[in-house]
């Protein structure tokens, strides 16, 4: 048992040095989002944050389960773990205060003066296409967390090498690709959007079915085999000659 013991204490050492690094990365663009003026750059900081946050919360959920597990309980290793685990995790939970704190002023300061700097716009093109571009990001954020969740729970799922994989592995897989491959239009119609290619209505049309595959993706799977799909009414040959252009030369198309 002195191997196993030790085995986890490595394990534990690791993602506790790795919420360590995660918490100081968390930090430092927490303080770039609160110094910058810059509209485009404070999303971009807070993007980041987003991705930062789902990390930690990762290490918190590996966190509650070593703090139940029978190890550190029966204090099989040390009794200064239990109290580490604690630390780290109290800490994962004050970042993601903050970052609520945080997305919550974002929401609320997204058309204030101090949010661009300048008196919003209330050309009815403008809210409309901002209106839109909140409704994408959102289906976008709403695809990631699903995906977190089909990731977090492959992880759990374990099967011998060289055995037939369980169907339930096959099925998260999928669903993984099909929404990143969603995830990629979305992008694409956001730039395509933001670049006045496609107006609002046209992307309004697609709004139903996306929104019908968020909510329905998992119960009725095979209705939604074909990503293309449920991009029919759009100019697909504008959405996809962009995806090849990103998917080349990412640099090109940062948006100004």
């Amino acid at each position: 048992a002195m191997g196993a013991s030790r085995k986890l204490q490595g394990e534990i050492d690791r993602v506790l040095k790795k919420v360590q690094e995660g918490v100081d990365v968390f930090d430092s663009i927490w303080n770039k989002v609160y110094d910058t003026e810059n509209a485009n750059q404070k999303e971009k900081f807070e993007a980041d944050l987003k991705k930062e946050i789902k990390k930690l919360q990762r290490y918190r959920d590996q966190i509650k389960t070593w703090i139940q597990s029978s190890e550190i309980k029966d204090k099989k290793v040390s009794a200064s773990y239990e109290q580490a685990l604690m630390d780290a995790r109290k800490q994962i939970e004050r970042e993601m205060e903050r970052f609520k704190v945080c997305e919550k002023e974002t929401k609320t300061k997204a058309f204030s003066k101090e949010g661009l700097g300048q008196q919003p716009k209330t050309d009815p093109r403008e809210k409309a296409k901002a209106e839109t571009r909140d409704w994408l990001n959102s289906v976008v954020s709403d695809l990631e967390n699903q995906i977190d969740n089909f990731e977090a729970e492959l992880e759990g799922l374990s099967f011998k090498k060289g055995k037939q994989r369980p169907p339930r592995l096959v099925h998260l897989e999928k669903s993984i690709t099909r929404h990143k491959a969603h995830i990629k239009k979305l992008e694409s119609i956001l730039r395509l959007l933001d670049n006045d290619e496609l107006s609002p209505e046209q992307v309004n049309d697609v709004k139903d079915f996306l929104e019908d595959y968020v909510e329905r993706n998992q119960e009725d799977f095979d209705e939604f085999s074909d990503v293309e799909d449920l991009y029919s009414t759009l100019p697909m040959e504008k959405v996809e000659a962009l995806e090849d252009m990103v998917s080349l030369a990412p640099s090109i198309l940062i948006k100004v």
